[in-house]
């Protein structure tokens, strides 16, 4: 349960971050990169704690 609060916090504070970059700095490609980098980030957390005993082996 630990785990899962502390990823809710780092995500959260990474996708704060990332949103005060963003509003200081109004560069459209900076806002499209933040945008995916963040989008990947919370994919990365939604799939690895949707199924926490599935392990795909590559």
């Amino acid at each position: 349960m630990t785990d899962k609060i502390m990823a809710i916090l780092a995500l959260s504070t990474m996708i704060v971050f990332l949103g005060v970059v963003a509003w200081f700095v109004p560069d459209i490609d900076l806002i499209i990169v933040i945008a995916f980098v963040s989008l990947l980030a919370v994919y990365d957390f939604w799939s690895s704690f949707r199924d926490p005993g599935k392990h795909t082996d590559v």
